[in-house]
């Protein structure tokens, strides 16, 4: 608060007046001071209830306004130095610029909380992404990730229920505050069941008190409730795959919107070791490696997003092959305010499933930071700090490329980690590189630095495509190269995104025939 002392102290020196702003806090008895144009601006002994009403002094020597906001605050001006009085325009002056600075002051507090509570939300994605690398059944990796929730939350009993399609119940695989045995399984159809509504509307609810916590839920519902649903998320939609209970509060405090959030967001990283789990019983009953690898790239190729998530403010067409089932190439795409789009790419160094775990968590991290950061610097610096550890356990690194477009502005603003296939091609052909200023993250701890481009509308087109693409080898061992891909993009550049996307795979294909290819490959273009 020391601008707002500045401006009491300018406004003493200015009138010849005392001016001090006193608050009140839920905890606290009294107002007290939070700024003072000196030590000789007093306590006044009226403050008013209503917004804008005036209070004085008993001697007249002071004025007592409450200000407009959540928190009771007030503006006291007086007493002034003798041969000077006080002009009621005072008040008028001051009150806007008060009221400006408390404003500001809780957009602060709010934001802080904001990155509190985003911190906890990365923390936990990043250690469910740890469990999920390192267990191998449901139950060990649902116990896990139960114990986490609960000890952020706060919750003394909480269970995860799963869907058995061949009785179509929910059975518990993890509970705590209660033996997973003793609770029995729960028919979807139960009409009581706060779990079963949950299972089958697949929207999360709050429960307060005893009224619906009932049947075969009380031994572990006590009190309030949050229930939320387990869900498998796909382009085409959601599939429920099971329920989240918490239960019994030790803070005895509502769960909020801010937790069902969190624990919604888990969920869906339960539903991926619940897929995962699914994936290797299938592989240990049919003793099948290809069974086992076909089922892990179409697990892979659901996280990618649908193209159509930034539709109609852009139209994209993405491409991904892996070189192996699964691989550690990815792309990202992001809505960001009204009409601003993000799209990212990476390249995760090696292949199979090390590369693919990077690859997930790199996903999941990002899909949070890109709505919380100021930028695409900021951005990836945020990304490093949450693959730090992983990346150097696994001594693996990531190129990536990260841009915003903000087509009414005509501005694209990025951020490149050593990605080297980055481009914008104009509508007249022209290919403008977007170079790489920054290394790989996971190779030093270099933040990554911002540029901008010119963007038009309609017409530009932003290139991205990794080097499994260039590098490409045919019978004769020669390379595509990168020219060879942006002469077909230029040439076809007024063609709609999949065309293009085509016309290269199309040439490729034709260039490596029959040879198996390398490195993973993915195309990424986009014009808004």
């Amino acid at each position: 608060m020391r601008e707002l002392e500045a401006v009491l102290i300018a406004f003493r020196e200015g009138t010849h007046c005392e001016a001090a702003v006193w608050a009140q806090s839920e905890n606290q008895t009294k107002p007290t001071s939070i700024g003072r144009s000196s030590s000789a601006a007093e306590m006044p002994d009226v403050f008013p209830e209503e917004v804008g009403e005036l209070a004085s002094a008993r001697d007249g020597s002071m004025t007592v306004t409450r200000l407009l906001g959540q928190r009771p605050v007030w503006l006291a001006l007086g007493p002034c130095e003798p041969e000077h009085r006080l002009d009621p325009r005072h008040v008028k002056l001051l009150l806007p610029v008060v009221a400006q600075f408390m404003r500001s002051s809780l957009e602060v507090e709010h934001a802080a909380m904001e990155l509190a509570e985003r911190y906890e939300e990365i923390n936990l994605l990043y250690t469910i992404g740890e469990i999920l690398g390192r267990t191998v059944t449901l139950e060990d990796a649902t116990t896990t990730i139960l114990t986490e929730i609960s000890e952020t939350v706060g919750a003394r009993h909480a269970s995860i229920l799963v869907h058995e399609p061949e009785t179509n119940e929910l059975r518990a695989v993890a509970a705590l505050g209660i033996p997973a045995s003793e609770i029995r399984p729960i028919p979807v159809d139960d009409p009581i069941s706060v779990s079963a509504r949950v299972f089958r509307t697949q929207h999360p609810v709050i429960i307060v008190g005893k009224e619906e916590i009932t049947g075969k839920e009380s031994p572990y519902g006590r009190g309030e409730m949050l229930s939320v649903p387990i869900m498998w998320t796909t382009p085409g939609g959601g599939e429920p795959l099971g329920v989240v209970n918490l239960a019994d509060r030790r803070s005895r405090q509502r769960y909020t919107a801010g937790d069902m959030k969190l624990v919604t967001a888990i969920a869906t990283q339960i539903g991926t070791a619940i897929q995962n789990s699914r994936l290797v019983s299938s592989s240990l009953e049919q003793q099948r490696l290809l069974q086992e690898l076909s089922l892990a790239h179409d697990l892979q190729m659901k996280l990618l997003p649908s193209t159509d998530l930034v539709a109609p403010e852009a139209q994209v067409t993405a491409r991904v092959i892996p070189a192996e089932s699964v691989g550690g190439d990815f792309y990202q795409l992001f809505r960001l305010g009204e009409q601003g789009i993000g799209v990212m790419i990476g390249d995760v160094s090696g292949h199979g499933y090390r590369a693919a775990l990077i690859m997930a968590l790199a996903m999941s991290a990002s899909a949070i930071h890109a709505q919380n950061s100021a930028g695409p610097a900021q951005m990836l610096t945020a990304l490093l700090g949450s693959l730090r550890e992983e990346l150097e356990t696994t001594e693996m690194f990531i190129s990536v490329f990260y841009a915003e477009v903000d087509a009414p502005r005509g501005k694209l603003t990025y951020a490149n980690t050593g990605h080297p296939h980055a481009f914008v091609v104009r509508d007249d052909g022209t290919v403008i590189r977007l170079s790489a200023e920054s290394p790989p993250l996971g190779m030093t701890e270099t933040a990554p630095s911002a540029l901008s481009v010119d963007w038009k509308k309609g017409s530009d087109l932003l290139v991205l495509f990794t080097d499994g693409i260039s590098d490409a080898r045919n019978a004769a061992d020669e390379r595509l190269g990168e020219e060879a891909v942006l002469k077909v993009i230029a040439a076809h550049r007024a063609l709609p995104t999949a065309d293009i996307v085509e016309e290269v795979f199309t040439m490729l294909g034709g260039h490596i025939t029959n040879v198996r290819i390398r490195d993973d490959l993915t195309l990424v273009i986009l014009r808004s």
